[in-house]
């Protein structure tokens, strides 16, 4: 076997939810001896999952960082949350992390639940194992379960082990390098017995396979192998981390992270297999050598512990209080969970807190000088859920608007805008659960109660016909009065055109000074038309008017235009539009059929499909759909295609709404104006 690296590594626990990450994690650090015995979901006390939002749910609601050594080798280990609502923090956890461990569980259907991840892994070619949890079922079958796996990886997976049973319990493994049985003891390390006859033909054959497929990338194996040559183990053991390290191919292991079974001989091979930071920081493009540099991958607030920076060391050693140009660190901790210890240095490949840096930012890379140059940092991911917000008390609104920047610092792919046209706050997240838990934090982390609501759909209004309309605002209060006359030609325009204001005024009949007043007060009407909405698509054209030499202002003629807008735009047959969203749905090829259901229950057309490109057995399904049929999309489409589905969208165009639909949303809006 290969000899440990043992400069210290990372290590990313990534996979769909309930796949029971957390709980390896527990395993984990009861075999490194960090802790004397495992805690459980249900009982709330695991090292992970400590935030009161996670002990609400049940479920990982951000990444758990635990530093702890494994026979002598320094290792992090982070544990990502697997709900498709809280991906940002999986991606962030994998672009410090020296290899990845995906986490499934057995069966071809919930396979299919860990394509995300597994296609990040691929794009961004980061070393990865394969550990299909929960191999203690019945129903639990290594071979569907990797075949599934197969699918949805660009990568070749290479079985390590086969499964030792017990009628329909697994029982134990045979390593397939070494060619020796154990027997799973719960909470004990495997017991080494003797390979068993009734399975030596299928080790034989397993064991046949895993060479041959190394042999794919190695022409020497290649040469061995035709001339019936057996390799060493040894031999064995080093082109299998040559492979991974290379991200040429995938080891498969599997046990269950509840009863202690098949963990250990995961965490051996992530010893001796994973590459070290130099590896890892030359694939990323980091720096390898010179002044002290870092790379951020989670912000945390902490209350009194002010701002963590969560940073991976590349090169050099951080220390309590270097200065740089982002600010001086104020304090270095490693983490454990939801505990932190101080610490005085970080050296390369060391996870550290960064202290109080408040102008570091999630993907910022931190150095001496501020000159370092590395990797580009991945944009975060599109939001896709949104919710109209607004804090309870009037008076937090301005907290809110603090408490919402931390919250973003911590989790990028969390943003806020602001809707000039219907005049809300904005909430945009993954999900719907996703921000419900955001906003469970700002009660809870920030002490901020806020209100939410559906979105309102930003309808406009336009007109479909002519008309000249004649107005005088005129006002006597005994000194000077208010007069204004203004004749308005209303002309409807081509749907995008927007709005056009001119005029044809000779002879001065309206002087030159008050025409732009004209336009102001037209423009001032727009905002809400005769049905309720803004109103787009039309031109105003200043015809003819008078004027007084004593009362006219530029306020009597704005009023003047008011007025004749007023009067004259219920004249033009008014007509509602509601934006039309170009959206393009990416599913598995056998969730497909499926759309034409989703689209026509929500109003929408379906465009074309394709296969979707550098996905195998997925296909893009390009819809045009309604706004107001957006808001829960992302909710019904997860629901269909097993949490997998996602969708990219943007405004296309404004389309005239009519009908029952349409007088609902008038008289919706006409409510909500009393």
């Amino acid at each position: 076997m290969t000899k440990s690296d043992n400069r210290p590594r990372v290590a990313a626990l990534v996979g769909p939810y309930l796949s029971g990450k957390t709980s390896l994690l527990e395993e984990i650090l009861r075999q490194c001896e960090a802790i004397d015995r495992k805690g459980s979901v249900k009982d709330g006390n695991m090292v992970g999952d400590g935030s009161p939002e996670a002990r609400a749910r049940q479920m990982s609601t951000e990444m758990n960082i635990v530093s702890a050594p494994y026979l002598g080798d320094p290792w992090t280990f982070i544990d990502c949350p697997g709900s498709i609502d809280m991906l940002q923090d999986a991606h962030n956890a994998l672009m410090v992390a020296d290899a990845a461990v995906v986490v499934c569980e057995p069966g071809q259907a919930r396979a299919l639940t860990a394509a995300p991840i597994l296609k990040f892994l691929d794009q961004h070619q980061i070393p990865h194992l394969i550990f299909i949890n929960k191999m203690d079922t019945a129903e639990a079958s290594v071979a569907e379960t990797l075949d599934a796996l197969q699918g949805l990886s660009d990568s070749p997976l290479v079985l390590r082990e086969i499964p030792l049973r017990d009628g329909d319990d697994v029982t134990g493994h045979v390593d397939l390098v070494s060619e020796r049985a154990f027997r799973w003891q719960e909470g004990k390390p495997s017991e080494l017995m003797e390979l068993p006859d009734s399975i030596r033909d299928r080790e034989t054959a397993a064991r046949t396979e895993l060479l041959e497929s190394l042999a794919d990338f190695d022409d020497a194996l290649l040469e061995k192998l035709l001339e019936d040559v057996v390799p060493q183990a040894g031999e064995v053991f080093e082109h299998l981390t040559k492979v991974l390290q290379d991200g040429k191919a995938v080891p498969v292991f599997f046990g269950s992270a509840e009863h202690g079974n098949g963990v250990r001989r995961l965490l051996k091979a992530l010893r001796h297999e994973a590459p070290g930071p130099e590896t890892t920081a030359q694939r990323l493009g980091e720096p390898v050598s010179g002044e002290a540099a870092a790379r951020v991958f989670k912000t945390v607030h902490a209350g009194h512990a002010g701002k963590l920076s969560f940073a991976r060391v590349w090169s050099g050693d951080i220390a309590d209080g270097m200065a740089t140009p982002q600010g001086r660190v104020s304090g270095l901790s490693k983490a454990f969970g939801q505990k932190t210890e101080k610490a005085a240095t970080a050296g390369g490949g060391e996870v550290v807190a960064l202290g109080r840096m408040d102008a570091v930012k999630t993907g910022d890379l931190v150095s001496a000088s501020g000159k370092v140059k590395g990797m580009a940092w991945p944009p975060p991911l599109t939001p896709l859920f949104s919710m109209a917000v607004h804090a309870a008390n009037r008076g937090d609104e301005v907290k809110m608007s603090g408490a919402l920047a931390k919250i973003m610092e911590e989790d990028p792919s969390i943003s806020h805008e602001h809707n000039p046209d219907t005049g809300e706050m904005l909430l945009w997240g993954q999900g719907e659960m996703h921000l419900l838990i955001t906003l469970d934090r700002m009660k809870g982390k920030f002490h901020i109660d806020v209100d939410s609501e559906r979105p309102q759909v930003p309808y406009k209004e336009t007109i479909r016909k002519p008309t000249s309309q004649h107005a005088r605002h005129k006002k006597q209060s005994g000194g000077h009065g208010e007069f204004g006359d203004v004749h308005l030609d209303i002309r409807p325009l081509a749907r995008g055109e927007g709005f056009t204001f001119g005029d044809t005024i000779t002879g001065g009949v309206v002087p030159k000074q008050y025409i732009p007043a004209v336009e102001a007060g037209v423009r001032e009407y727009l905002v809400r038309g005769p049905l309720g909405f803004p109103v787009v698509d039309l031109s105003v054209t200043l015809t003819d008017g008078q004027y007084h030499n004593v009362d006219s202002s530029d306020m009597a003629f704005r009023k003047a235009a008011q007025q004749a807008m007023r009067e004259g735009m219920p004249n033009c047959q008014p007509v509602l539009l509601e934006p039309i969203c170009k959206v393009v749905i990416s599913m598995p090829s056998e969730f497909t059929s499926r759309m034409q259901r989703l689209v026509s229950g929500r109003r929408g057309q379906i465009m074309g499909f394709d296969a979707k490109p550098g996905w195998a057995g997925w296909d893009e399904v390009l819809v045009q759909l309604p706004q107001s049929e957006m808001h829960d999309l992302v909710i019904e489409l997860r629901s269909m295609t097993m949490g997998v589905g996602t969708f990219e969208w943007e405004f296309d165009h404004l389309q005239e709404l009519m009908g029952k639909e349409a007088d609902q949303v008038v008289a919706l809006r006409a409510q909500a104006a009393q």
